[in-house]
């Protein structure tokens, strides 16, 4: 259903039941799927790919080109999944010639004034909070939550099921499964609460615990870390993500926190 204030572009792909509000844009080349609201003022360029069942809240822009001088008016995509949320004034910049597309997987919450620069992936089930930022190319794990007003580096790696405390400033990779806070930001522990939550067994907690302590709380080099990893605990998928994590931090994981929490 289309207001008649709002104007859609004759080349975009909208599914019959979407809603799109009053004052709202929406350009050529955007497809958007079934079910889903686009809400007044909204902006949406060439080049947004929105699934089914989402939400876009007044404000918001999506698939505007790259904040990057390098761009050259290449075609790319922003590519949202389904059953997502952005909220209000939320910002969304497509890809470039790096990777093509900028990406928001399923089931996502993007609060009030974020932003996703160019070439971002974001995964499944991801809440990011209000206000915060993302350089270009940051990847964000399944299932990790990042606090608001922190700001991420480009080309940051947050591995899944990661929790990331509010104001926080990300210079360094942060691996799968842990807490984040302190400045330099710093590991805290596990994100046990949000795995308890999602199904993990007290005895998969235990072990992703045991593992980080080898990692962070007893004084070896990430070299020795991985090495006494890999000969004293048993391979399971977790770990085996955990290792690999860390082999292709291209960055350098975030250290250990070493004063009182």
């Amino acid at each position: 259903m289309n207001q008649p204030l709002a104007y859609v572009h004759p080349g975009a792909k909208i599914a019959k039941n979407v809603v799109i509000e009053p004052f709202t844009t929406i350009n050529n080349n955007v497809v958007i799927g079934e079910g889903t609201w686009i809400g007044s003022n909204v902006t949406i360029m060439e080049g947004a790919r929105i699934g089914k069942n989402c939400n876009i809240f007044p404000g918001a822009v999506i698939s505007a080109i790259p904040q990057d001088l390098k761009f050259g008016g290449e075609e790319s995509l922003a590519v949202i999944g389904d059953n997502t949320t952005i909220r209000e004034c939320v910002t969304v910049n497509r890809g470039t010639v790096a990777s093509g597309q900028t990406v928001i997987g399923n089931n996502c919450l993007i609060m009030a004034a974020a932003h996703i620069a160019h070439d971002c992936v974001i995964g499944n089930n991801v809440i990011i909070v209000n206000g915060v930022l993302l350089g270009g190319h940051v990847n964000i794990g399944n299932h990790a939550i990042i606090g608001g007003l922190s700001a991420i580096h480009q080309f940051i790696q947050v591995g899944d099921h990661a929790m990331i405390s509010g104001g926080s400033l990300l210079r360094k990779d942060v691996p799968p499964y842990t807490k984040a806070a302190k400045e330099p930001l710093s590991y805290v522990g596990i994100n046990s609460v949000g795995l308890r939550r999602r199904g993990f067994t007290s005895e998969k907690i235990r072990e992703i615990q045991n593992i980080y302590r080898i990692l962070y709380q007893k004084n070896y080099n990430t070299t020795q870390a991985i090495g006494i990893i890999e000969a004293e605990m048993e391979a399971t998928p977790e770990r085996d993500e955990i290792l690999m994590f860390i082999r292709n931090s291209s960055r350098g994981i975030m250290k250990g926190y070493t004063g009182s929490y």
